[in-house]
């Protein structure tokens, strides 16, 4: 692994939490732990909410690295890590290009089913061409050829925000409806039952290594926004109760996925096992979050990962990488 005690030891850090999408709140706690992480490893660390005045900061302070803890688009579409690579600044994560096609969820189906994984059926309609075709005959096409239970999302967004879980097809409407209120194109997906898991990849220089399966149970059946951020809503099992061929299943399954994406340093990779072991891919987060309640630390936790190592680790990475 990645030594931080090198001679190009990482010593200040930049972290950016907060911004203005509908995962501000979630961002702030995530920039606030990884913030704490590094400090409590000797880390100079400015923790910082993006602003009119970030960049020209940046330019002055150039600080050794940044870490965007800015969930939602502001920190995970690409666009400020751009900027970031146009200002010549090392930074952890994935490169722009990456982070472009993993956020959007049917380019990143496309591209992980490409490479061999399982992903559930499913279409993408963008509001102009639900509208133009008609509402009522997409809605009764979608009915035929993909029957409930159906996952109606946003095709771009994190936080499960505007997810819906259809059972009925008389819901349909009121979910397209929801997702159309956080983007332009949904996806709408058939419903894989079977045990949720996420799978935290890492990489702090010996290439992409999956972290244990976190099985996910909320209480109310549906791991929706607040069950994700509320503690108490949801029972994680670390690692997840799978076999141990099926665990390696999932996590050459994650490995696969971030490859196939040419994501860096970090992501967490969503996948549903079926009742035959198969593991299929939902989506990927190349941010995910780090938070109190989040999936990521209770996976480093229990692989035995000291928080401040391995987020030093992986903020040297990234210089290691820049200088390359």
């Amino acid at each position: 692994m990645t030594s931080v005690d090198s001679s190009a030891r990482v010593r200040t850090v930049t972290v950016l939490a907060g911004g203005i999408s509908h995962e501000r709140d979630v961002s702030l706690r995530s920039g606030r732990r990884v913030a704490d992480s590094l400090t409590s490893y000797g880390m100079e660390v400015e923790l910082r909410d993006p602003d009119a005045a970030l960049l020209a900061h940046l330019v002055e302070s150039r600080p050794d690295v940044v870490w965007p803890a800015l969930h939602g688009a502001s920190g995970e579409d690409g666009a400020l890590r751009g900027v970031l690579e146009a200002l010549d600044i090392p930074f952890v994560g994935s490169h722009s290009t990456s982070a472009r096609l993993a956020w959007d969820k049917p380019t990143a189906k496309a591209l992980v089913a490409r490479a061999g994984v399982r992903t559930p059926r499913s279409v993408a309609l963008s509001h102009d061409a639900f509208r133009e075709l008609g509402a009522v005959s997409v809605l009764r096409a979608i009915a035929e050829e993909h029957p409930v239970p159906l996952v109606v999302k946003p095709a771009r967004g994190g936080s499960a925000q505007g997810v819906t879980v259809v059972d009925n097809v008389a819901g349909l409407p009121r979910a397209m409806v929801d997702a159309y209120t956080y983007c332009d194109d949904v996806l709408v997906e058939q419903k894989i039952v079977g045990t949720e898991v996420a799978v935290g990849v890492i990489d702090t220089g010996d290439g992409p290594i999956a972290l244990p399966a976190v099985e996910i149970v909320p209480r109310s059946g549906f791991y929706g926004f607040e069950a994700r951020y509320n503690a108490g809503e949801t029972r994680f099992f670390t690692p997840a109760r799978l076999s141990e061929s099926v665990a390696a299943a999932a996590a050459e399954a994650a490995v696969t996925a971030h490859r196939a994406l040419g994501l860096r340093h970090l992501s967490r990779v969503d996948l549903i096992v079926d009742a035959a072991g198969t593991a299929w891919f939902l989506e990927v987060n190349v941010l995910p979050g780090l938070t109190e309640t989040s999936l990521v630390p209770l996976a480093l936790e229990a692989a035995g990962y000291d928080l401040g190592w391995l987020y030093a680790a992986l903020a040297q990475k990234a210089v290691d990488d820049h200088q390359a």
